[in-house]
């Protein structure tokens, strides 16, 4: 799947206890909200340059890999997988302004950050260059993105392997329980793309899409789940292999599981995401 023309973009505080968990609550608390259960933001992780383009930034990078997590730059600081569903969106536009987003499909992504306290911006712990970012080869066609729709079946799970043994890193938890979700959600990131300004942690996203020359698609990242104690303790190491799984409920947790000590997955209602740390 080529993404190289397609604007990144991911959801800041979607899930209850996972900003507190990676050290970045405080980065919001001037943030104003109209609803306590609303994301914070919306920011950027990489930018599609064209003819248009004015702006010189590391946003440019393409940042995304499925198979590998190159940390070996950045390697003295800390690098934490934050697994998330990834959704493929068609963007409509009415003159500058975005009119709606279509989800088209969905996988398995690893947000990766760096842990970097002090960073002015979201967007500079988040593309530190290239096979910083991960989205599985294997997206799965939604058919809606309501309550109804084939994506609240599935679940979202996380592990790390290292030395051969595989840890738990994320909670296991549903995508339906996302603090937004479906309608709620897009309506709040088409706001978001439209009137966020450029202060505090957030970034300016309408200046961005025009500077691209309005992109036709958007990965958005909806959010990352809450660690286990593990995952919040652990931090990435050369040879580790991260994994992202977007899987349909029918399975059992214990199957994931197997699936990855084994590294053989099944291949229906299933999305994988595993990245080799270099």
């Amino acid at each position: 799947m080529n993404l190289e023309k397609v604007i990144g973009l991911g959801v800041a505080g979607n899930f209850t206890g996972h900003l507190e968990q990676a050290g970045e609550a405080s980065d919001f608390r001037n943030v104003a909200v109209k609803d306590v259960k609303a994301p914070k933001a919306i920011f950027p992780f990489y930018l599609p340059a064209c003819a248009e383009s004015r702006l010189d930034t590391f946003l440019h990078t393409y940042p995304i890999s499925s198979d590998r997590v190159d940390i070996s730059g950045t390697i003295a600081e800390n690098h934490q997988i934050e697994p998330e569903v990834g959704i493929l969106c068609d963007i409509e536009y009415e003159g500058d302004q975005v009119k709606s987003l279509k989800p088209v499909a969905f996988g398995a992504y690893n947000d990766c950050s760096i842990r970097r306290p002090g960073a002015r911006k979201i967007s500079e712990k988040k593309n530190w260059g290239a096979a910083s970012k991960g989205f599985s080869s294997n997206v799965i066609a939604l058919d809606s993105f309501t309550a109804d729709g084939v994506i609240s079946s599935y679940r979202i799970a996380c592990f790390l392997k290292r030395d051969g043994v595989v840890n738990v890193y994320g909670v296991n938890s549903a995508a339906r329980d996302y603090s937004y979700m479906y309608d709620t959600l897009l309506n709040w990131i088409v706001d978001k793309m439209n009137n966020q300004k450029d202060e505090g942690p957030a970034e300016n996203i309408h200046e961005y899409l025009l500077d691209c020359g309005k992109p036709q698609q958007a990965l958005i990242s909806i959010g990352a789940t809450r660690y286990t104690e593990y995952g919040e303790t652990h931090f990435l190491k050369p040879g580790d292999t991260s994994y992202v799984v977007v899987y349909h409920e029918s399975y059992s947790e214990a199957e994931i599981l197997k699936m990855v000590e084994t590294d053989s997955f099944a291949e229906e209602n299933i999305s994988v995401l595993a990245q080799k740390a270099v």
